[in-house]
């Protein structure tokens, strides 16, 4: 990637960090004090995404190498995924900033069609498997707590089950037919966007083509790459409930592994239907109030969980900005 574009995408980063944090009404005088009543548990939240996103980074690596040998080192890729989650945190719409960024650095390893199916691809099946962890999570409910069930949240779990299944069979048919193609024309159709998206469609039909076969033959003649890489990013999002835990557990000792994958589940649910502000300001939340407060905890649980993950964000998106600017080397000068 030319460094005026890197540079550029580490400037957009950088201002909305800074926005964010001149417009939060917590001071950080509160926000210390809540690290400090974390102790040893607030390390280790921020250690355990060294892990998960070494399991992102292998989930894509699955993709991307798939039958060949790896012309992108895993570390690359690693940074290349750390970098690309903190571009989607900071920008609206999330996967505006990370995924333009990806292709752009992947684009001199391995070309553009193959840069563009994997993030893609990659991008798919980590969404997909948001739409399985909530579908596993309305049968982790009805199993704990079925019995008890009100009607009420009777009818809220039928509608997720509902969105849960539309979602699953939009992405299982994007993956049996390409999916690029169709995005495209979809938007093509926006006002704005209209001229530049047809232009595009008519200059770059074939390459676009390319990546929806690529997409389709993963699913149609690579099922084990497939599979593995759904398999890996569903264990990220049940590990990540481990950070729930990790929070709860300054506060009580009487919330199970179970219940933290409930309040994950519904948080995230919650916080992707407001998928267009940066963050998730505000509704991640209000996510983990609803959510505690589902599970008969105190609100303040919630309050204060939100809290450290929104801190725990913010580190993990400023490593990944300053990441944008370290061990940049052409193809050329890699051993």
């Amino acid at each position: 990637m030319k460094p005026l574009y890197r540079n550029l995408f580490l400037a957009v980063g950088v201002v909305a960090v800074i926005v964010m944090l001149c417009t939060s009404d917590i001071s950080y005088a509160e926000m210390w004090d809540n690290v400090r009543r974390a102790g040893y548990w607030f390390p280790a939240v921020i250690l355990l995404w060294v892990f998960l996103y070494l399991a992102n980074a292998w989930s894509w690596s699955v993709i991307l190498n798939d039958g060949e040998a790896p012309k992108v080192s895993f570390w690359r890729i690693y940074k290349y995924t750390v970098s690309g989650y903190a571009l989607n945190y900071v920008t609206p719409v999330g996967l505006l900033g990370g995924e333009p960024y990806r292709i752009m650095e992947l684009t001199p390893y391995v070309g553009a069609a193959k840069a563009a199916s994997s993030v893609i691809l990659y991008a798919m099946m980590h969404i997909f498997s948001h739409f399985c962890f909530w579908a596993f999570s309305i049968l982790l409910y009805l199993v704990l707590y079925g019995a008890g069930m009100s009607a009420g949240m009777a009818v809220f779990l039928a509608v997720c089950a509902v969105f849960c299944g539309i979602g699953i069979y939009f992405f299982m048919k994007g993956y049996e037919n390409g999916l690029a193609m169709k995005v495209l024309r979809f938007f093509s159709h926006v006002p704005g966007l209209k001229s530049r998206l047809r232009r595009l469609i008519d200059t770059k039909e074939e390459s676009i083509r390319k990546v929806d076969r690529q997409i389709a033959a993963l699913h149609s003649r690579r099922k084990s790459t497939f599979y593995l890489s759904l398999l890996i990013e569903f264990g990220v999002r049940v590990a990540g409930c481990l950070e729930i835990q990790f929070i709860l557990l300054i506060l009580t000792d009487h919330v199970s592994f179970w219940n933290c994958v409930l309040i994950q589940a519904f948080t995230s649910l919650f916080a992707n239907l407001f998928f267009f502000i940066p963050m998730g300001v505000g509704a991640r939340e209000g996510g983990f109030a609803l959510a505690v407060g589902g599970l008969s905890l105190a609100g303040a649980y919630g309050v204060y969980t939100s809290l450290i993950v929104r801190l725990r964000e913010l580190i993990w998106t400023a490593i990944g900005l300053l990441l944008i600017k370290v061990g940049n080397k052409s193809p050329g000068d890699v051993r």
